[in-house]
């Protein structure tokens, strides 16, 4: 019997009516099948795909944006609204505030500080993950763009993962996007409580995701949403190495975060 509960259990993805995404007050994992695409102001030829906002309790809005071809998209929706893009699939271009062309690869970035003319566009279709936040600190952030290899590796003291830090960190920027990247067997040292929160995406690989009191399998294409204070660790598991990207405010005073 036992072996066929595991079999069930390979299949259960399929079942109508079937999801592993469930949402708490404080925390949220949202799977690829719960994803609901429609189109958005600003989105020319796009469809998007909204994983977490305001309207769960977050500061910032992350979603996944399909852009078909001869699609574009205007700036942010306000001129207080910074943007941060990293292409999943596909190439974009975007145009900077000095009207150069910055041709966008797949695992290329770009940063769009707010007020800025920038816009995005492909040609011939991409796969957008996107955030977007209300800017909060009192800086001059400059439009960025970069590929995240070419980001280096950071020191992470008592922990065995990778790190890459893809925004500067000086005080003109109030957060940063971080990408983990986890062998098979290590996991996080510290069992975290913070008042950051968290828009989270496993990019490869699959693993354990601690969030409060529940355990979560995940896999790539699987987002998370952390409140702050929510207790959070994870694990690479499978024989593969596991990658995740994760925002994090950073240089903003917690009583004002």
């Amino acid at each position: 019997m036992q072996l066929l509960g595991c079999h069930l259990l390979l299949f259960a993805a399929d079942l109508p009516g079937f999801t592993r995404s469930t949402y708490s007050p404080d925390h949220a994992l949202i799977t690829p099948e719960s994803r609901v695409w429609a189109g958005q102001p600003g989105w020319k030829n796009a469809l998007t795909a909204h994983l977490i906002s305001p309207a769960s309790g977050a500061s910032f809005s992350m979603f996944m944006a399909h852009m078909k071809p001869d699609s574009e998209a205007a700036p942010a929706p306000a001129e207080t609204v910074e943007r941060f893009i990293l292409v999943l699939e596909g190439e974009s271009q975007a145009t900077s505030p000095e009207g150069k062309t910055v041709v966008l690869p797949t695992n290329h970035y770009a940063y769009f500080p707010p007020n800025t003319p920038a816009r995005l566009r492909s040609a011939t279709g991409a796969g957008l993950l996107v955030y977007e936040r209300v800017y909060k600190a009192k800086g001059n952030p400059v439009f960025l763009h970069g590929y995240v290899e070419d980001s280096p590796l950071l020191a992470t003291p008592g922990e065995t993962f990778q790190l890459r830090k893809l925004l500067p960190q000086t005080t003109d920027y109030d957060f940063n996007i971080h990408i983990m990247d986890f062998n098979p067997g290590e996991y996080l040292n510290v069992k975290e409580v913070h008042y950051n929160q968290h828009g989270l995406m496993l990019l490869d690989g699959k693993g354990i995701y601690r969030l409060a009191d529940k355990w979560y399998p995940i896999q790539a294409g699987d987002a998370i949403w952390m409140a702050p204070y929510v207790v959070q660790w994870y694990a690479a598991l499978g024989t593969t190495p596991s990658r995740y990207i994760i925002n994090k405010d950073t240089t903003v005073d917690p009583l004002f975060s």
